[in-house]
């Protein structure tokens, strides 16, 4: 089992690094705040008895070596990079769970067949560059050079950026796993939502992750003055867009699982006294089913247009972004359900609304998730937090995964 004061107190001891005045974390990639961070954690893992190394594209990782040392590895781990002025465990607590339980092994004088590695990946939440997930994109092979011109507010790009730091832009490929070389990656997160506190559980098996398909409606309509155009004779963009965003809430609200949300609006020309001309949203529609999201896409794509069309609206839907929904491997499921039963939990399972680095390893290992609960369901906030206690069981949760996929020799 794993030792509870220590992962809290190391947990601590990161999140003092990149803090704000407001009890936030701003710990942003290729920064000297998240280089701080890793020379810290490296000596977590230095003394968790790993060796560690820092690989082609930054990730940060330690090792705990295995009886037969060309077996494939079992992966644990998160990031340790933060969104603005972010809370200290989302990403943090998954790869301070990872030193940890690699710390308690060797205490305990643990052998596994298969060798045992914890990642801190680089830039996840893609805060800085608009464009997240860089270390797991780089270990699944999947990184594009050309990727690398994505820039900061400062014209600073991740190449650059990379430079700074002592890397070379054109080795981003030598971060790529061989397939065949991972067995599986399991990663320890808070959950960001108000499922198992409503439940009050302290922790959940993951099965699976909603893919996020991000949308821009554009609606032209015509603008005119607020006072001469009577109600009858508007072709009103934003009422249109308002009846479109019911539409949404319906659609979503339809399913188990599937949620939309418009998160961004800008309205031109943006006078008290005129009628809007154009109407520009965003639509951010997640489900772990890839069949129900696109029923869902396609029922409130049509609704748009039967209401546009019904107004006298123009519309155009721009597709953002697509990333398929992820399921969780079956083992990895399973054995973090004996795990939590082992443990006296109820093997509760749920899906992630949020996306995870996991993501994007899909096509090199199964992949797995296990939650630890969130206070009030707050993320990416000052007040996110997790009680040491839940950090402790989501941690012993992991410890026995691992252990059951890695195989104690």
């Amino acid at each position: 089992m794993i030792n509870p004061d220590r992962l809290w107190e190391r947990l601590m001891r990161l999140g003092e690094i990149g803090k704000q005045e407001s009890g936030g974390i701003t710990r942003l990639s290729f920064t000297p705040e998240e280089r701080a961070a890793k020379d810290l954690v490296r000596s977590f893992m230095l003394e968790a008895g790993l060796s560690v190394r820092e690989d082609a594209v930054g990730n940060l990782i330690g090792r705990w070596e295995g009886r037969n040392p060309e077996a494939p590895v079992v992966l644990v781990g998160s990031h340790i990079d933060s969104v603005f002025n972010g809370g200290n465990f989302d990403g943090p607590l998954g790869v301070m769970a990872g030193v940890e339980i690699l710390h308690a092994m060797q205490e305990q004088n643990i052998v596994t067949e298969h060798p045992i590695e914890v990642i801190a990946f680089t830039d996840e939440e893609g805060t800085r560059f608009s464009y997240g997930m860089i270390g797991s994109r780089g270990i699944a092979g999947i990184l594009e050079r050309s990727e690398l011109v994505h820039s900061d507010k400062d014209g600073i790009s991740i190449e650059e950026a990379m430079r700074q730091n002592g890397l070379d832009p054109d080795a981003i490929g030598e971060a790529a796993r061989p397939k065949g070389s991972v067995k599986a990656y399991v990663e320890l997160h808070i959950e960001q939502g108000k499922v198992l506190e409503s439940r009050n559980l302290s922790v959940g098996v993951v099965n699976g992750v909603a893919g996020p398909l991000w949308m821009k409606f554009i609606l032209e309509g015509e603008a005119g003055h607020a006072g001469a155009t009577p109600m009858t004779l508007r072709r009103d963009p934003l009422a249109a867009a308002a009846e479109i965003m019911l539409a949404i809430e319906q659609e979503a609200g339809q399913t188990d699982a599937a949620v939309g949300t418009v998160g961004q609006m800008q309205v031109f020309p943006g006078g008290v006294n005129i009628i809007p001309g154009r109407v520009e949203f965003s639509l951010d529609l997640r489900d772990v089913d890839q069949s129900i999201l696109d029923r869902v896409e396609a029922q409130i794509v049509s609704r748009a247009e039967h209401i546009c069309e019904k107004r006298g609206i123009a519309l155009k839907v721009e597709l953002l972004q697509r990333i398929p929904p992820v399921i969780c491997s079956e083992e990895i499921q399973q054995a973090a359900r004996n795990a939590c039963e082992s443990l006296g939990f109820e093997p509760f399972t749920m899906p992630s609304g949020a996306g995870h680095d996991c993501m994007q390893l899909t096509g090199l290992c199964p992949v797995g998730m296990i939650f630890a609960r969130s206070q009030k369901g707050i993320s990416h906030n000052p007040a996110e937090y997790t009680t040491k206690e839940d950090c402790a069981d989501g941690a012993n949760v992991l410890y026995k995964t691992v252990l059951s996929l890695a195989v104690e020799a």
